[in-house]
C-alpha cells in the first residue's frame, strides 16, 4: 500500500548507478551477503533529489529499488505511463556526492501496448541477473476487482510472463469476510537467496487472517510466499507478525496504519523486513520506520492454511535492527519519510557493504514532500 491515499506522508526517493569516474565504491556488483550476519546498521548520509519531470511525465512515486550490474532500478507507482527508471548515484563512505535519473522506461503489456489506466499499481522491483529480466509486483485494486500480480518484463519494458499467485491473494469483491484489503495487498518482493524463486509479501493481513494493526497490540499476521521462478508454482509460505501502529493520530485526524513494505533475503531463511507505521496529523510526516532481522527457518508452511486466526502456526522470528527515529534529527526537516524501498548497494572502498532505502513522494499530492535517499553501512 503506497500511502498515496494518505495525508501528509513525506517521501524518499533517489536514484543511482555508481559513476565510472567516481571513486565512490570499489565493486561494480552488489555485495554477496552469503553466510554473513547483519548485526547492525550505521547511518551514513541522506540526499534530496529534485522533482524535475522527464518530458511531461512527473518524477516521483518511488516505491521500490534494486541494484544490479552497476545499475539502479526504481519503480514508480504513478499512473500512466506505468514505468520504471534507471538512475545514477555516487557515494562513498563519507556520504553522497551526486544522484540523477538516467532514463524512463514505460512498462507495457504482453502485446507491447500501453497498460490501461488503473490496471497496475507497481510497488516493488528486482533485476534478475540469471535471466537478464526485471521482476515487479502490482498491488492491483481490490475494491475495483483488479488482482495483485507478479510479472516479468524485458529491460525494454515489455511483459514476458505473469506468475500465478495463491487464490486467496486475489481480489475478492463478493464478500467482505475474506481476501486482501484494498491498498494492503502485494507490496514487497525479493529474489530468493538461492536464486531459484521470488518471495512476495502482503502489506496487511488477509481479512480472514486477522485485523489491521492498531495502536493497541493485535494479532496482525501477513503472508510471505515463495514462488518457483521456473515452474511458476507457489512452493512455500510463512507468516510474519506486524507491530502495532506507533502513534495515535493527531490534530483531530483519525487515520493510522502499519504494514510490511519491503523484504530482502540475504541468507537462507534470513531476511531484512521494512515496516512502516503512519499516523496522520504530524508535522514530522507521521512515519515510524523500522528494519527487522527476520528468521523464517522454523516458520510453518501456511500455503494450505485457509485462516491464520483459526490455526496454530509458528511465525517467523523478528529482531529489531534499526529504528529511524534514532536519526530523525539528522534528516531534512527532522522528517522520516514514507520509506518503501530497500536494496543492497555496491561495496564501500573498505570492502564493507552498503544499504540504501528510498521512499514514495506521492507526487506531492497532499503537501510538499521530499525526494529522499538514505545510505547505511552494514555492520556484520
Amino acid at each position: 500500500m503506497n500511502a498515496k491515499i494518505r495525508i501528509s506522508i513525506c517521501v524518499i526517493v533517489f536514484f543511482a548507478s555508481c559513476s565510472s569516474n567516481d571513486n565512490s565504491s570499489t565493486s561494480s556488483e552488489s555485495p554477496d551477503p552469503s553466510l554473513n550476519t547483519i548485526s547492525s546498521l550505521e547511518y551514513i548520509d541522506e540526499i534530496i533529489i529534485t522533482n524535475d519531470p522527464i518530458g511531461d511525465v512527473p518524477t516521483g512515486g518511488f516505491s521500490g529499488i534494486d541494484y544490479k550490474n552497476d545499475t539502479w532500478y526504481i519503480i514508480s507507482d504513478g499512473s500512466n505511463p506505468i514505468r520504471y527508471y534507471t538512475a545514477d548515484i555516487a557515494f562513498n563512505q563519507e556520504g553522497f556526492s551526486n544522484a540523477s535519473i538516467s532514463s524512463l522506461i514505460e512498462i507495457k503489456d504482453e502485446t507491447g501496448n500501453t497498460i490501461p489506466e488503473n490496471q497496475m499499481d507497481p510497488e516493488a522491483i528486482r533485476f534478475d541477473i540469471n535471466t537478464g529480466n526485471i521482476i515487479y509486483n502490482s498491488e492491483g485494486s481490490i475494491s475495483n476487482n483488479v488482482d495483485p500480480a507478479l510479472l516479468e518484463i524485458a529491460p525494454n519494458g515489455t511483459q514476458l510472463r505473469s506468475f500465478a499467485l495463491p487464490e486467496n491473494l486475489d481480489a475478492n469483491t463478493t464478500t467482505d469476510q475474506s481476501g486482501p484489503r484494498h491498498n494492503g495487498a502485494l507490496e514487497s518482493l525479493c529474489i530468493s537467496f538461492d536464486s531459484d524463486a521470488y518471495w512476495v509479501g502482503m502489506e496487511l493481513p488477509l481479512i480472514e487472517d486477522g485485523p489491521e494493526p492498531t495502536t493497541t497490540e493485535t494479532e496482525s499476521p501477513v503472508r510471505i510466499t515463495r514462488i518457483n521462478k521456473t515452474n511458476g508454482t507457489s512452493e512455500r509460505q510463512f507468516i510474519y507478525e506486524l507491530d502495532a501502529v506507533d502513534r495515535e493520530p493527531a490534530l483531530g485526524t483519525t487515520f493510522s496504519i502499519n504494514g510490511l513494505v519491503e523484504i530482502l533475503e540475504y541468507d537462507e531463511n534470513q531476511f531484512l523486513f521494512l515496516e512502516r507505521s503512519f499516523s496522520s496529523g504530524y508535522l514530522d510526516g507521521g512515519n515510524t520506520i523500522k528494519i527487522y532481522n527476520v528468521d523464517a527457518t522454523n516458520a510453518s508452511n501456511t500455503l494450505n492454511t485457509s485462516s491464520i486466526s483459526s490455526e496454530t502456526v509458528i511465525k517467523a522470528a523478528k529482531t529489531l535492527l534499526f529504528e529511524f527515529n534514532s536519526i530523525r534529527s539528522e534528516l531534512t526537516n527532522n522528517t522520516v519519510d514514507n520509506i518503501e524501498g530497500i536494496t543492497f548497494g555496491p561495496l564501500f572502498s573498505d570492502g564493507s557493504k552498503s544499504l540504501i532505502v528510498i521512499s514514495d513522494n506521492n507526487f506531492n499530492a497532499f503537501l510538499p514532500q521530499l525526494n529522499q535517499v538514505i545510505l547505511f553501512k552494514i555492520i556484520p
